[in-house]
Formats: structure tokens, C-alpha cells, sequence
């Protein structure tokens, strides 16, 4: 049976907190500035609490002070919502691709995106068979053993890659896990020079992927497509046809989003 919706009873309660940040953030957004006091009154706080709020947000950048006791908004929230803007494009012109080529081959089809020390689904197509991916979109997975992961981190600029695997712990998942950084900055330089990543049961017993790297108009990776298979439907013998299938997907998605080289994939 599908799962009844949440009642308001039952349903996780807010952070008051960040619900009364927001609103200020809101307010401020609908004018050049505004003072305390009129700000106060707008977002139902007391002034105290607004103040306090004010100083939270200008130090994390969003809000500054103006002239006097006015306040303002500043272009950091626009900025993070057009990163959003980016991936939600990136989705939109991904998604035929992917479902093409989880047809053509059959199994399930994820594109991940980097997010800090994980990589994270931003796109699922299932497989057309009855055993499936246990995935999810928003799901996180390690960097440092999946195809998704291994291809972010192989075309990371170096203080990104470095940033991202800054407090990562090498857990072995599995007896194939990669559990050195030498071993894996070794496996690193092989997807830069082949183009696309294996996972070889390194994350989950059983599970083969194939993932290729996607860029934008400035030849920066911003996604990875990949494919994935349970062991006993994955033929070794057609591995080179299913990399290029996966790098072919990988190629004309990065034409769509500008990349000059994306359809020699």
C-alpha cells in the first residue's frame, strides 16, 4: 500500500530558527533597504531578535548594513540560487539522454553532481528488469569508490579534489574498496587518460558501473553519467561497447551545455 501522507501531528517541526531567518532574508529581498525597526515590525520579531539575525546573516554574507540603521540584501543568495539554476538545466537537457541510454542498454542510468566530500543523484532512469539499483535521487555516495565519484575527482581542479577528500576516511566497503590515496590518485591519472571510470564491486558486492564525465562551455566536469548493472547481467566481453555507449551519452549531453569537444566524447 502507498504510505498515507504526514499529518501536521506527526509531521517534523520546523526550526524555528531558520524559518525566522528566512522571513527576514524574504523581507529584505523586496526593497533597496529597510531599517530595524520597520523590519521589526514587518517580520512580527522584536527588534533584539531581528538584530540579532541581521548580524548572523552579514556575517555569512548574506545582508550588510547600509547607511545608518538600514539593512540590505546581498547578491550571495543570487549566486547560490543560480548555481541551483545550473544543475536544474543541466537536468533538463540530461534527462532525454539518459532515458535513450537506459534503454539502448537496459539498466538503470544515475547522473551525479559533486557536493562537497560525496557525490549526490541528481537523476535516476530505472532499469527495465524486476532487480533494480537500491538508489535514490539525493542519495550521497563516496567519492573514492564509485564510477560517479572517481571520474568528479579525476577532473577536479587540484584544490577542489583536495577539499573534497580532506576529512574522507578510506573505508573499505567491499575487498575490491580502494583504500589508499596513492592507489587512488594512481587510478585517478587512468580515467583522465581513458575518459570514463570502472566500479568494479568497489562500493557494493556485486555491482559493476560505468560512468564518463560531463562538461560545460568553460571545460569544467559539472555532472557524471553512469550505468550500472548487477554482476550476473554484466558481460566483460561487451565492456568496451557499453563504455563507449555511456561515453557517447556523456559527450552529447556536454554539446548540449556548450563544451566544444562534447561530441568526440
Amino acid at each position: 500500500m502507498p504510505k498515507k501522507p504526514e499529518s501536521k501531528s506527526t509531521a517534523m517541526p520546523l526550526v524555528s530558527a531558520a524559518t525566522r531567518a528566512l522571513s527576514v532574508l524574504e523581507r529584505l529581498s523586496r526593497q533597496r533597504s529597510i531599517g530595524l525597526e520597520d523590519l521589526s515590525r514587518d517580520v512580527k520579531l522584536a527588534k533584539p531578535t531581528v538584530y540579532r539575525f541581521l548580524l548572523t546573516l552579514q556575517e555569512l554574507g548574506y545582508a550588510r548594513r547600509a547607511d545608518g540603521d538600514q539593512w540590505a540584501i546581498t547578491l550571495r543568495l543570487f549566486n547560490v540560487g543560480s548555481r541551483a539554476l545550473d544543475h536544474l538545466d543541466l537536468h533538463s537537457v540530461a534527462r532525454p539522454i539518459a532515458e535513450e541510454l537506459a534503454e539502448d542498454l537496459g539498466e538503470t542510468v544515475h547522473m551525479g553532481v559533486l557536493e562537497g566530500d560525496s557525490a549526490v543523484y541528481v537523476l535516476k532512469i530505472e532499469s527495465r528488469y524486476t532487480i533494480r539499483m537500491f538508489s535514490r535521487v539525493g542519495r550521497r555516495i563516496p567519492l573514492y569508490c564509485t564510477a560517479i565519484g572517481k571520474v568528479l575527482l579525476a577532473y577536479a581542479r587540484d584544490e577542489d579534489r583536495e577539499s573534497a577528500l580532506k576529512g574522507v576516511r578510506f573505508q573499505a566497503f567491499t575487498k575490491k574498496t580502494l583504500t589508499t590515496r596513492p592507489a587512488l590518485y594512481a587510478e585517478l591519472d587512468r580515467i583522465r587518460d581513458q575518459g570514463f571510470a570502472l566500479d568494479a564491486e568497489e562500493h557494493e558486492e556485486g555491482i559493476h558501473c560505468i560512468g564518463a564525465p560531463i562538461f560545460d562551455h568553460t571545460s569544467a566536469i559539472v555532472a557524471v553519467i553512469s550505468a550500472s548493472w548487477p554482476g550476473f547481467r554484466y558481460e566483460k566481453g561487451e565492456e568496451s561497447e557499453k563504455i563507449d555507449q555511456v561515453k557517447a551519452a556523456a559527450g552529447r549531453i556536454s554539446a548540449f551545455l556548450g563544451y566544444p569537444d562534447g561530441l568526440d566524447g
